[in-house]
């Protein structure tokens, strides 16, 4: 949105969240000079504590997630919403419509397919009509993922060594939580899915963020829940590889950009997540304990008895952790491809912080200021649901790498 008339260039709705309030801090130390910020929420006190927390003069608007007239009133009032209300199945609808009914440019943290795909169904036409560029999972769902795999495209191309086909990216590295929202959103997940057989079939398709499912290539469900010999995806990677607990997401998003790209990584692109639990001689049990433990905390979630338990031992929403535990944390993704002239590449996506707070914060807060002040290099569109790599592309690879995240992809 290039708008210069509207009152304010970002609203951070769901300021007095635990994810929203570090988002909010991490603006209010590193967005560049006049940037016109506003803070958001349903609570005028709450989002007030936190202002005064931060020692900023930012205005305060108040709106409900469920109040449509509030929420189009902020769309309205700036250039970026980016929120951090979440389940977004739940509370999200009614303001990524607003967005994109009034041309405001939009970031969120989803990581639910639901969610995502409705949003597609409902609001990329309208957005497509009034320029505003709808980018869900600006987050660690799914920022590395999605910016991984369009560096490494990038680098087969500058070669000339034609497109991507098989692809797996590996968490080589990872330290900190699971974040309460995360789990939440789990949980309105499974409560939709548990009666309704249709959308079972969307949340387990490998298409199901396509923009023509019936147009993508039958490449099968390309490995999403396997556990794979490290030396299978290369011989550096050690022991036995787990399913990535967010593969089920990430893996949609990166496919929805390659259709939008219309298929510049390749019609037989297929994309799967590992990560590795290390090289010792038990690494196979621990993949497979991790495979189990997946398959086990979903079935537990969706059988009252257990579900009861569960709810009292996971991360609640809201809560998070210390300053010093969110510095703390860290990630590496690698990511490894051949092509379709038999070259192999690599790309690494490695940032500073915990995944699902601090970074997350980072990405997401980068996201919108891209939105805001690097117009002139976002990649070319005319607005709509768009992606991380589709919506944001190489400006916010620029970003993040000034901002001390490690992008990089070679030949091997």
């Amino acid at each position: 949105m290039t708008d210069q008339a509207r009152d304010h260039d970002i609203v951070v709705y769901g300021a007095s969240g635990f994810v929203g309030a570090v988002t909010a801090r991490y603006l209010a130390g590193h967005a560049p000079a006049g940037t016109r910020l506003a803070l958001a929420g349903r609570s005028e006190s709450r989002v007030a504590a936190i202002r005064d927390k931060l020692g900023v003069d930012w205005p305060i608007l108040v709106a409900d997630a469920a109040d449509t007239e509030a929420l189009a009133r902020l769309a309205a009032s700036t250039r970026v919403v980016l929120t951090t209300v979440g389940p977004y199945l739940k509370y999200g609808k009614a303001l990524v419509r607003a967005c994109a009914e009034s041309g405001t440019d939009y970031v969120d943290l989803t990581g639910e397919v639901i969610f995502a795909r409705q949003s597609i169904d409902t609001n990329h036409e309208p957005a497509a009509r009034t320029g505003a560029r709808i980018v869900h999972s600006c987050g660690f769902d799914s920022i590395p993922s999605d910016l991984g795999v369009h560096v490494l495209a990038q680098q087969v191309a500058a070669d000339g060594a034609g497109e991507l086909t098989d692809t797996t990216m590996v968490v080589t590295s990872m330290r900190g939580g699971i974040s309460g929202g995360t789990i939440d959103s789990m949980r309105q997940q499974l409560d939709a899915v548990k009666n309704d057989r249709g959308l079972r079939r969307l949340a387990a398709g490998p298409y199901s963020l396509s923009p023509d499912r019936a147009g993508e290539p039958d490449l099968g469900r390309q490995g999403d829940a396997a556990t794979v010999a490290g030396a299978d995806v290369h011989p550096t990677l050690r022991g036995t590889l787990a399913p990535f607990f967010m593969a089920s997401y990430n893996t949609r998003v990166v496919r929805r950009s390659n259709a939008l790209h219309n298929w510049r990584y390749g019609r037989r692109f297929r994309y799967r997540e590992l990560m590795s639990v290390g090289a010792s001689p038990l690494s196979p049990l621990v993949a497979n304990g991790v495979k189990l433990g997946l398959g086990a905390l979903v079935a537990g979630m969706m059988l009252p008895p257990t579900r009861f338990v569960l709810d009292r031992l996971l991360p609640k929403p809201g809560s998070g952790p210390t300053e010093r535990a969110q510095r703390d944390g860290h990630f590496t993704m690698d990511f490894f491809t051949t092509t379709t002239t038999g070259a192999r590449y690599t790309a690494r996506f490695r940032a500073k912080g915990d995944p699902g707070y601090a970074a997350t914060a980072l990405m997401l807060a980068e996201s919108a200021l891209a939105l805001v002040h690097d117009r002139d290099v976002l990649p070319p569109s005319d607005g709509g649901v768009l992606t991380p790599a589709t919506g944001l592309g190489d400006a916010l690879v620029e970003r993040l790498r000034a901002a001390g995240v490690e992008i990089t992809a070679r030949r091997l």
